[in-house]
């Protein structure tokens, strides 16, 4: 009974005027609220004494119940909170990029110290985790952007931009320097159309007019990696992906080229309103951004 609520304020302040005030709303919708309210139950909530307000015989029973309800739904509120508070699970969505090169590391850093968290990921691109987050389906993003959003909370973690990847057998793997303008026609495999990082390859060779032999599109960090020695080619991968043991494990080598400074993006945690968080998803906010506040990019 939604006008129930509205009933019990009437009660309380013994005068129709004040109620609405109280609530913020006019006397004559208040009034419509109660008149509403006695037409659902079919009885007379009050009588009029001059300029006061008393309650019938069944207005306060009704009272007495409307009292009845405000206190359940008192204890169901104090109930989720603790909830929330204890509950340990963390659903995290992440953006293809950092599902494949941070979030790995960021599951191993909160396990080692809470190792009981139950944690889901959920993978999607950037616009669909954004979506993800607003509207409730995961208690938080991980995305290689930075999010303005009025509805969102976006933290940076750390910047990030492409290296070029070549196997160590390749003939520029002693070259002193690579221009970019170098990366004509060489044979690579690029990510996917219409993910972040080659949207900015894709600028990148634009601007340079720079048109490499592009062998394979591929979405999987993975694949890439294998595929570069087995079939000679180069590729351009995000720094904070490629840590020596992955390099060393694929037979790779990395090299830097000062124009792919300029494909820099930062990765970020996207999330609502901090008082719906519940107490595991704080705790994972706060250790990636105390970890990342160190300059610790993960190797």
């Amino acid at each position: 009974m939604p006008n129930l609520e509205a009933f019990a304020v009437v009660v309380e302040h013994g005068s129709l005027n004040k109620a609405a005030q109280t609530l913020n709303i006019s006397q004559p919708a208040l009034s419509r609220k109660v008149a509403q309210l006695e037409e659902q139950l079919g009885i007379l909530l009050f009588e009029r004494k001059g300029k006061k307000l008393e309650l019938t015989r069944l207005g306060q029973i009704c009272y007495e119940y409307a009292l009845e309800v405000g206190e359940m739904e008192r204890k169901l509120l104090q109930r989720i909170a603790e909830h929330r508070s204890s509950y340990k699970s963390i659903t995290i969505g992440a953006s293809l990029t950092t599902l494949q090169s941070t979030l790995p590391d960021l599951i191993a850093l909160y396990t080692r110290e809470f190792p009981e968290t139950d944690i889901k990921a959920i993978t999607g691109k950037t616009h669909e985790i954004v979506s993800l987050v607003k509207e409730k389906k995961v208690d938080l993003g991980l995305v290689a952007s930075k999010i303005d959003n009025p509805e969102l909370t976006c933290v940076p973690l750390f910047e990030d931009h492409l290296c070029l990847v070549l196997p160590s057998y390749h003939k520029w793997v002693e070259k002193p320097g690579i221009d970019i303008n170098e990366l004509q026609e060489l044979p690579m495999i690029l990510f996917s159309k219409g993910t972040w990082y080659r949207i900015l390859m894709d600028e990148l060779f634009h601007r340079y007019m720079v048109y490499p032999d592009v062998k394979m599109e591929i979405d999987s960090f993975e694949a890439i990696l294998r595929l570069v020695s087995t079939c000679n080619v180069a590729t351009l991968l995000p720094k904070s992906y490629l840590r020596q043991t992955v390099l060393d494990n694929n037979g790779l080598v990395l090299r830097n080229i000062p124009e792919l400074q300029e494909t820099t993006r930062t990765t970020s945690l996207l999330f609502g309103s901090e008082s719906s968080l519940n107490t595991s998803t704080r705790q994972w906010i706060h250790h990636a951004k105390q970890h990342y506040a160190g300059g610790h990019i993960f190797r």
